[in-house]
C-alpha cells in the first residue's frame, strides 16, 4: 500500500525567491550513524542511536513484494501483510497491537511491488518485548485454516473497497495491468479475488515458508538504546533462527524496451467523468536518473502552482484534476501522467494537453524559479521524515531494501541538490519519447442490467417473481442535482401462446443512502393489499452507492415492483 506523500512548502523559497536554492545548496544534513552487522543466519541488521526522546522504532523488511507472487496467485504478498498479525507460537492473534498501543506506541505494515515492511514505535524500555515478538512471527507464524480464511476475506473486502468501490480505483488497477508487457509488476500489488479464491492452504505455507526467513529479511532499530543490549537482545531472540537451506528466488525477467505507442480502453461502473493515463517506462529507482524524474514530477504536478494544474485545470479547463508521479521501483519503474476531465471533455482533448506539456520541458530548460521550488520542496520532506525515529528507519530502510545500499541514506539529499535544468531537460527527452508511451482511457462502461435481489416475500394469494434491474433516466431536479434513479422490476418473459398471468405494480418513493442501503420506501400507487409487501421487500434490497465527482451521495427516485398473481381474484383485490 502506498504511503501518502505529505508536500511542505517552505517559507523562504516564497518569500526569498532569487535566495532559496542557495539555502537549499547550503543545507547539510547531519548523517545518521549506522551500525551494520550480518548474523550468522543471514539477517541483516541496521541499527542507529538517536537520544532526542525516550523511545525508539522497530521494522523489519522482507524482501518480497507482488513481484514475487507466484503466477496465477497474485495477492499473496499482500495476504501475508495480514496473516502476521495473527497468532504465531507464542503470540495470540492482534498480540501485536496490544504489545504496542496499550503502552501508547502504534505499529503498522504495508505491502509493494518490492518489498512489504512490519514496523513500530515504541517507549524504549520495551524494546526487548517487540524484539521478541518480531522473531517470534518471523519463525513461528501459525497459517493455518482459520486465519488463512479469515484474512483472505479481509483482503478480498479491501479489493472491494479500493477497487471497486471507487469511480477511479479500476483506472489505478489497469494503469500497473497495462503497463508492463512480460514483468510481474504487471500484476497489481492488491492482487485478484480470483487467484485468491483458487489458492490452497499448501500454496500459503509455500509461499511463507520460501519468503519470511532471515536471509530475506533486515532488521532496523532506530531511537533509545544501549548499543551492546541491543546486540545481545538480537542475537538471543534472531540468533536462534535457522536458516533454510533451499535458495530464494529471484525474479530475472526482464521488461523489454517499447518499442510502439500502445493504447488501451477501459471502463467502470459509476464513473462521472472520463480519464486519461499516459505511462513511460524509467529506470529504476537506484539509477542515478531517479533524483532527476522526483524533482520533475515535483515540477509537473505538485499543488496549484504546477504545470499541469495551471496548463490543464486552471487556463485551460479541460480537467478537474491533474496529477503526474514517478513510480520508481527496484525494477523498472513507470512515469505515469493522467486527468480527469472537465465537463463536455473527452479524453482525447486531455491527451494531447498532457503531451504539450512534456514536450514544452524537453524543448527548453525549466526555470530556476521552479527547479529551486521542486528541490527546496523535496529536500523538505526528507528533513521532516527524519525528524522521528520512525523516518529515519525508513529511510534506511528503503535504502538498504529498493536501493540495495544502505550508505545512501546520507547522500540522497545531496543528490537532490545537484540536480539541473539541464539533467531535467535531458532525463525529459531521454524517457519520454513517442515510442516509449502507453495510453489508457477510462470511461463509464455502458448500463447493463445486473441481478439485485429477490422479492420472495408471499402476500395472500401472491407470489412475487425473481426480478431484475434496468436502469433508466428520471429528472434529476427533483434531487437537487444530486442525480436520480427509476428501476423497473419485470417477472421473466413468458411465451406468446401462455395463459395470461394477472399482474400488478406497487410504485414507491425511495431514498437511497451514500451506502447503498435503502432509508426509506413509501408505495405511492398500487393495490394497496400489496403496499405494505413492497415496502418491506424494498427496504431490504442493497443498491451501487451514487456518485458525483467520485463521491457519494443520498439519492432520490422510484422503484416499480410488479407482482405476478396467482388468479383474477387476487388480482381484484
Amino acid at each position: 500500500m502506498l504511503r501518502h506523500k505529505v508536500t511542505v512548502l517552505l517559507l523562504c523559497a516564497l518569500v526569498f525567491a532569487p535566495f532559496a536554492r542557495a539555502a537549499s545548496a547550503q543545507t547539510r544534513v547531519p548523517p545518521i550513524s549506522l551500525k551494520e552487522r550480518t548474523l550468522a543466519n543471514g539477517l541483516k541488521v541496521y541499527s542507529a542511536q538517536e537520544r532526542s526522546s525516550p523511545t525508539v522504532a522497530i521494522q523489519v523488511w522482507y524482501k518480497v513484494g507482488s513481484k514475487d507472487d507466484p503466477p496465477s496467485r497474485s495477492g499473496f504478498a499482500h495476504l501475508f501483510e495480514h496473516l502476521m498479525f495473527k497468532s504465531a507460537r507464542n503470540l495470540r492473534d492482534e498480540q501485536m497491537d496490544r504489545l504496542t498501543e496499550d503502552v501508547g506506541g502504534w505499529n503498522n505494515a504495508s505491502t509493494g511491488n518490492d518489498v512489504t515492511n512490519y514496523y513500530e514505535v515504541v517507549p524504549s524500555n520495551y524494546l526487548e518485548t517487540l524484539l521478541w515478538a518480531e522473531a517470534d512471527r518471523m519463525s513461528g507464524l501459525n497459517v493455518n485454516e482459520t486465519n488463512f480464511h479469515s484474512e483472505r476475506d479481509v483482503v478480498k473486502e479491501e479489493f472491494n473497497t479500493s477497487v471497486l468501490a471507487p469511480p477511479y480505483g479500476r483506472l489505478f488497477y489497469d494503469i500497473d495491468k497495462d503497463s508492463y508487457a512480460v514483468h510481474p509488476y504487471h500484476r497489481p500489488t492488491i492482487g485478484s479475488k480470483e487467484d485468491l479464491d483458487a489458492a490452497t492452504l499448501e500454496d500459503v505455507r509455500a509461499f511463507h515458508s520460501t519468503f519470511y526467513r532471515p536471509d530475506n529479511a533486515i532488521l532496523i532499530v532506530v531511537g533509545d538504546f544501549d548499543q551492546a543490549q541491543l546486540d545481545g537482545w538480537i542475537d538471543k531472540y534472531f540468533g536462534r533462527i535457522a536458516k533454510p537451506t533451499t535458495p530464494i528466488p529471484r525474479v530475472t525477467v526482464q521488461e523489454p524496451p517499447r518499442t510502439a505507442e500502445k493504447r488501451y480502453d477501459e471502463t467502470g461502473p459509476n464513473v462521472p467523468l472520463p480519464a486519461v493515463a499516459i505511462t513511460y517506462l524509467t529506470p529504476p529507482a537506484s539509477s542515478p536518473d531517479a533524483d532527476v524524474l522526483r524533482v520533475a514530477e515535483s515540477i509537473l504536478s505538485e499543488g496549484e502552482s504546477s504545470r499541469l494544474y495551471q496548463s490543464l485545470v486552471y487556463n485551460q479547463q479541460v480537467a478537474q484534476e491533474a496529477f503526474g508521479q514517478a513510480d520508481l521501483r527496484q525494477g523498472p519503474g513507470i512515469f505515469v501522467f493522467g486527468a480527469i476531465l472537465a465537463s463536455d471533455k473527452k479524453p482525447a482533448d486531455a491527451e494531447r494537453a498532457l503531451l504539450a506539456e512534456l514536450k514544452k520541458m524537453q524543448d527548453a530548460p525549466v526555470t530556476q524559479a521552479e527547479l529551486d521550488k521542486a528541490v527546496n520542496q523535496l529536500v523538505a520532506n526528507q528533513l521532516r521524515e527524519r525528524e522521528t525515529n520512525s523516518g529515519k528507519a525508513f529511510a534506511i530502510g528503503n535504502a538498504a531494501a529498493i536501493l540495495g545500499d544502505a550508505s545512501r541514506v546520507n547522500t540522497d539529499i545531496e543528490h537532490l541538490q545537484a540536480v539541473t535544468a539541464a539533467d531535467i531537460q535531458r532525463v525529459m527527452k531521454k524517457y519520454f519519447t513517442d515510442t516509449n508511451r502507453v495510453v489508457i482511457t477510462y470511461t463509464s462502461e455502458a448500463p447493463k442490467p445486473a441481478s439485485t435481489g429477490t422479492a420472495e416475500t408471499k402476500p395472500s394469494s401472491t407470489t412475487a417473481d425473481k426480478v431484475a434491474e434496468s436502469a433508466a433516466p428520471c429528472d434529476e431536479k427533483k434531487t437537487g442535482g444530486l442525480g436520480c434513479f427509476k428501476l423497473s422490476y419485470e417477472p421473466p418473459a413468458k411465451p406468446a401462446d401462455a395463459k395470461k398471468t394477472p399482474e400488478a405494480d406497487v410504485i414507491l418513493d425511495v431514498v437511497v443512502d451514500e451506502q447503498g442501503n435503502v432509508e426509506r420506501a413509501k408505495a405511492k400507487s398500487g393495490p394497496k393489499a400489496l403496499r405494505k409487501t413492497a415496502e418491506e421487500a424494498v427496504m431490504k434490497w442493497k443498491f451501487s452507492p451514487t456518485l458525483v465527482s467520485g463521491r457519494p451521495v443520498k439519492v432520490e427516485g422510484t422503484v416499480t415492483v410488479k407482482f405476478v398473481l396467482d388468479d383474477e381474484k387476487a388480482a381484484a383485490k
